[in-house]
């Protein structure tokens, strides 16, 4: 057996770089993974901040973005990148600095914002590296968390569930795991719908109302002060508790594996919108389909935002970016509905064909220039 490093990764997609970046000075470490770059000759993806990331969830996630980039038909490869650090310390714009001066050469990776990142972000790292995506109005960009593009998807993913399922979103229960830049835009499109979000948690805890929450006070409350602390808004609760709140439509919108087969028990709900990227395991995702749970992946639910990042890198306006997002997500969403009843695949499953079918095909004329 192979003991090289790349091998605990490498398959017939990928992936085709991965880089170690580390400044001792400022103790910068950053992990890059160009996936597969048969879509396009640049991989987008963004670039995320957390202090307990690795360089495996970094490359699963650059394989969610060649695939999502796939299915949606966009002419980029699939990258990712991460800066092992505390999103909140003063070092962050350092950080983002010499983590953009140490991509600068490698052009085929385009970052974006992502978990601990934003538009202020991809800014500084454009200013030093000459490329980026979800650039503030300011610098010419589409913020992609300011105008809430992921979350948008993730509303539009359920419009076309909802008439598949039959399930009416009009006063549907909807539970948010993750009031991050995805949730909160998740909730508010999704509010636009009539749906109830009746629960939400962060990193510090939760909030449950079986009545509702009130969405746009929460907005305010938690710009200053924590959201568990809203008492006068809903019931407080531990944060994984949120976990176990039934409901209609469930968005898991923070970190990976949220649930794996050993949890898997604990969701109570119809549908799943995987508004963050791999979120619940293959495994446990099968598991809950057997159960009677329809579970929309993360390539076609949250693809919004790298659609918008997209438009934005190519020059396009606001309006073209969301109409986009509109017809991709909706159009993939049916589709993938459409083969799970037909061909009684598994949602996973069905997703992964969908986007191999075109990435073969593109990696076909690839192999033979």
């Amino acid at each position: 057996m192979s003991t090289q490093y790349v091998d605990n990764f490498a398959d017939d997609i990928g992936p085709i770089k991965i880089l170690h970046i580390y400044k001792p000075k400022s103790q910068l470490r950053g992990i890059v993974v160009v996936d597969n770059l048969a879509m396009g000759p640049a991989a987008i993806g963004g670039c995320r901040m957390a202090p307990d990331v690795s360089t495996r969830e970094v490359f699963r996630l650059a394989r969610a973005m060649t695939l999502k980039n796939a299915v949606n038909g966009l002419p980029y490869g699939g990258g990712k990148s991460a800066i092992v650090g505390d999103p909140k310390s003063d070092l962050k714009e350092t950080w983002m600095r010499e983590f953009a001066r140490a991509i600068r050469d490698l052009k085929e990776y385009i970052p974006g914002p992502d978990m601990g990142t934003d538009e202020q972000c991809m800014a500084w790292v454009h200013e030093e590296a000459g490329r980026a995506v979800g650039l503030p109005y300011s610098k010419g960009g589409l913020p992609l968390d300011e105008l809430g593009a992921t979350g948008f998807g993730v509303a539009v993913a359920s419009d076309a569930a909802s008439e598949w399922m039959q399930l009416p979103l009009e006063n549907a229960r909807v539970v948010i795991q993750g009031f991050g830049n995805v949730g909160r835009a998740a909730a508010t499109c999704l509010l636009e719908r009539g749906v109830h979000v009746i629960a939400v948690n962060d990193s510090d805890g939760g909030l449950h109302n079986p009545d509702g929450l009130n969405i746009p006070e929460l907005f305010r409350w938690v710009q200053t002060r924590n959201l568990n602390r809203a008492t006068h808004l809903g019931e407080p609760m531990e944060r994984d508790r949120v976990l176990e709140i039934e409901s209609d439509i469930f968005v898991p919108a923070a970190r990976p594996d949220v649930f794996t087969e050993a949890n898997q028990h604990l969701l109570k709900t119809r549908l799943v919108l995987e508004g963050a990227n791999i979120p619940i395991t293959h495994e446990a995702a099968r598991v809950l389909h057997d159960r009677g749970i329809m579970v929309i992946p993360d390539i076609i639910a949250n693809s919004g935002g790298v659609i918008c990042a997209a438009a934005e890198y190519e020059g396009k306006t606001e309006d073209q970016a969301f109409d986009a997002i509109r017809k991709s997500v909706y159009r993939n969403t049916t589709a993938l509905l459409k083969r799970v009843r037909e061909r009684k695949q598994y949602p996973h499953d069905a997703a992964l064909q969908m986007a191999r079918e075109v990435l073969s095909k593109k990696m076909g004329l690839y192999a033979s220039t």
